[in-house]
């Protein structure tokens, strides 16, 4: 299963994100790097694999795709979710994937022809529609994304464990690759996905509090 390190970009650096609360975000200076600038952040943890949220983009307040690009020449693999709005609205570069997030990818998400999605889900239903995650996840079978990454917003930051029943039901409904956001406490909750047959998991505060080992996001692999 791949590892993915979140980093959210806001006002060109890295801030810690909780529940989706944007407007209280703060720099992320106390985790594993000295320094909350997204260059010397990840030259400083050396991911193999990051995704970047673009906050700003996402608000429609600002950009930071000069940033993003010279992140993901550091990397594998970048997975980024720009706020797209429009499969005009890709960013091109080495190792960038670009992410269409249901917050802003709009009603019709078949018109776009490759990428990811993003998931993104608040209490428990996705957003902007309100429509249950399944649903959307079945539909999602006949769009043309290479991968989806379930992003429990409510859940980021908090490190408030997985429900393994919820797993289960939301793999067996998607059947390409499929990525979990959110929530993620430990080691233990990286086998729980595992088990329930994910590709991917995107974590931060876990790896920020010790919890789960620098090396593990450095070699981007769990099992």
């Amino acid at each position: 299963m791949e590892l993915v390190l979140a980093m959210d970009l806001k006002g060109d650096l890295v801030v810690h994100g909780k529940s989706g609360e944007r407007a209280d975000y703060k720099p992320l200076d106390w985790g594993s790097s000295p320094t909350a600038k997204p260059i010397g952040f990840v030259r400083a943890i050396r991911p193999k694999n990051i995704y970047i949220a673009d906050l700003n983009r996402i608000e429609g307040t600002g950009s930071h795709d000069r940033i993003i690009a010279e992140c993901a020449r550091l990397v594998s693999d970048c997975y980024a979710d720009r706020g797209c709005r429009s499969p005009d609205d890709f960013l091109s570069g080495y190792h960038i994937i670009n992410i269409v997030g249901t917050e802003t990818g709009g009603e019709d998400l078949s018109r776009f022809g490759g990428g990811f999605l993003s998931l993104d889900i608040k209490n428990g239903r996705v957003i902007p529609s309100g429509k249950k995650p399944v649903d959307v996840l079945r539909q999602a079978n006949g769009w043309k994304f290479e991968g989806c990454i379930i992003l429990n917003i409510t859940a980021v930051g908090t490190e408030s464990g997985l429900d393994p029943g919820i797993l289960e039901t939301m793999r067996s409904a998607y059947h390409r690759k499929l990525f979990w956001g959110g929530g993620v406490a430990n080691t233990s909750d990286l086998e729980t996905l595992c088990e329930a047959g994910f590709d991917g998991a995107v974590i931060a505060t876990a790896l920020h509090h010790k919890k789960i080992p620098l090396d593990w996001i450095r070699r981007g692999r769990v099992c």
